[in-house]
């Protein structure tokens, strides 16, 4: 019953189609395609592929399935426009989500009612777009900028920009994410303090609403919608084009990490290195992140080859025999290579003058300090190589129950206490990211939603689940030990916020959202009025009429 119901509702869906564009295709043809090939509608690349289907059920998470009832391959931003506006004119609504590289959680970008656009040209395992795709990027030199496609991924974004010797100002640490869907959660990594998140560095976007209509917005035009998209969960629309901000590319990267057994000191350090943001650049460092280590084995295998494999590095023998959790701080600089008809070294050459004046100010162990240097895009691009190595060892495509969280600084200490030195134990499944970040460069006109302080810190852990057979690595065990960390969060009056965030109760989203929920609900009114873009956050239930203001949750 449940497949002819969904054969019958994807025939419908393209008998609106057809009426909306005047196509000529028997509908039941496409269901009879079996695992052929997409196929072309009116210029609209729908597939039904079995292979399609399947990969859209599944994210990065691997925790949830849900599979469409067919895939778009859009060539343009009129193709997607055209499917949403068929969708938000039904008379029996379907529902349309749009879907990157696949790197979410929580079957954010899945939905099981309707169509998901696949935005991006290459799924996870490199396979190639269907049909043609739209235009590369196109960098404006002199104004610095450029403009991209939704689905273009940000390792492609650096690629052409480098070729003009410009880059985009913030980043995330993985590359391979697509613009569209970094620009709709915040896109951070170390260099937020200094340059705001990737919301931050965006000047205009056009944007397929839920209507159906291809808007262009900015802080000038359509600021409601520019505003609203920026962190908006997909809730409002579907970015097809962005403009991000440009600054000139450094060629090289100084990487150091150093150790600390206290985390005062750690934070502190911290802290005082993100409030060099407004200096010179040779007076503050380009970078900052952190992270924990719970588990010796992690120091060593940390997202890259960092450290030296025949020269490892033993907590027991940092922490003076006495065990526990290390902090590791994080930071770069960025130079350029001296050559001979270089007219001002000192303004472009790194001198070691400059890390060191940095570092003598901060209270790291002294005998820990690891350095690198290596090119800016091998730094830029880390992650990646660490996948592949993950990738070849089957670690890679495992359930990842991750747990993103901001922590407002005047609490962090008490999360370290009752969270790093007590609910994790010794024992971790991946990495767990901790940085601040000054709350003065985001803009609170999006949808985003940060802690009250001035500043706040990004915990990310970032765990794997893995079948090894024992309980830490399980996928039980981690979610559970989740609702710990959020329970302890709770009991003791934490006010921590989601990032990446996900829950199931329309109170639970509303307390997330606070006093921005007013006006979240209000732009979801205006430019998605039937509720059928992004089910698969579960925010607000698919609406069966346009003038509807059903606020229920799925």
């Amino acid at each position: 019953m449940e497949t002819m119901a969904t054969k019958l509702l994807l025939t419908f869906a393209i008998c609106r189609l057809i009426v909306t564009v005047g196509l000529t295709i028997d509908p039941t043809d496409l269901l009879r395609l079996g695992g052929a090939a997409a196929a072309a509608v009116g210029g609209i690349q729908l597939s039904v592929d079995q292979s399609d289907l399947e990969s859209a059920s599944m994210d990065f998470g691997m925790l949830t399935r849900t599979e469409p009832l067919a895939v778009l391959h859009p060539s343009s931003a009129e193709d997607v426009a055209r499917l949403v506006k068929a969708a938000y004119t039904s008379a029996q609504v379907f529902t349309v989500s749009a879907r990157g590289h696949g790197h979410s959680i929580n079957g954010q970008a899945q939905t099981n009612n309707g169509v998901v656009i696949q935005m991006s040209g290459s799924g996870a395992g490199g396979e190639k777009r269907v049909g043609p795709r739209p235009g590369p990027p196109r960098v404006f030199e002199k104004e610095r900028f450029v403009d991209v496609w939704g689905g273009e991924l940000w390792i492609d974004v650096l690629k052409s920009t480098l070729e003009h010797g410009l880059a985009p100002k913030s980043w995330t640490d993985y590359l391979y994410l697509s613009v569209g869907g970094t620009l709709s959660n915040a896109g951070i990594s170390g260099q937020a303090f200094n340059h705001g998140p990737q919301i931050s560095n965006v000047h205009e976007l056009d944007v397929v609403t839920g209507k159906g209509e291809i808007l262009t917005c900015s802080e000038e035009e359509n600021t409601e919608l520019f505003h609203g998209v920026l962190g908006g969960l997909g809730q409002f629309g579907i970015i097809t084009r962005a403009r991000i901000s440009l600054e000139p590319a450094p060629q090289r990267v100084r990487w150091i990490r150093v150790l600390y057994s206290n985390f005062s000191a750690f934070t502190g350090d911290q802290e005082y290195l993100i409030s060099l943001h407004g200096q010179p650049d040779a007076q503050k460092f380009d970078y900052v992140e952190g992270f924990v280590i719970v588990d010796e084995g992690l120091i060593n295998n940390w997202r890259s080859s960092f450290f030296s494999p025949r020269n490892p590095v033993k907590i027991s023998s940092i922490n003076g025999g006495n065990g526990g959790v290390l902090y590791c701080l994080e930071i770069t600089k960025n130079y350029h290579e001296s050559t001979a008809d270089t007219i001002d070294q000192a303004a472009a050459v790194l001198t070691d003058k400059e890390v060191e004046a940095l570092l003598k100010k901060l209270n790291f162990i002294q005998t820990s300090v690891f350095t690198t240097d290596l090119p800016y895009v091998d730094f830029l691009d880390r992650v990646h190589k660490a996948e592949l190595k993950l990738r070849s060892k089957g670690l890679w495509d495992v359930p990842h129950p991750w747990l993103n969280l901001f922590v407002p600084k005047s609490r962090i200490a008490d999360f370290d206490k009752g969270v790093f030195k007590g609910i994790l134990g010794n024992k971790t499944s991946g990495p767990i990211l901790i940085y601040p970040m000054n709350k003065n460069k985001w803009d609170q006109r999006s949808s985003v939603v940060t802690p009250d302080e001035d500043v706040f810190y990004l915990v990310a852990l970032l765990r794997s689940a893995l079948d090894t057979g024992e309980d830490i690595h399980s996928l039980e065990y981690l979610s559970n030990q989740n609702r710990q960390v959020l329970r302890f969060c709770d009991d003791t009056g934490i006010k921590v916020k989601h990032y990446l965030p996900h829950y199931t109760t329309q109170e639970e989203w509303m307390d997330h959202f606070g006093d921005k929920w007013g006006r979240f609900h209000q732009r979801k009114m205006e430019f998605d009025p039937r509720h059928i873009m992004a089910t698969g956050q579960r925010i607000f239930k698919l609406s069966s009429t346009s003038s509807s203001s059903s606020m229920a949750l799925l």
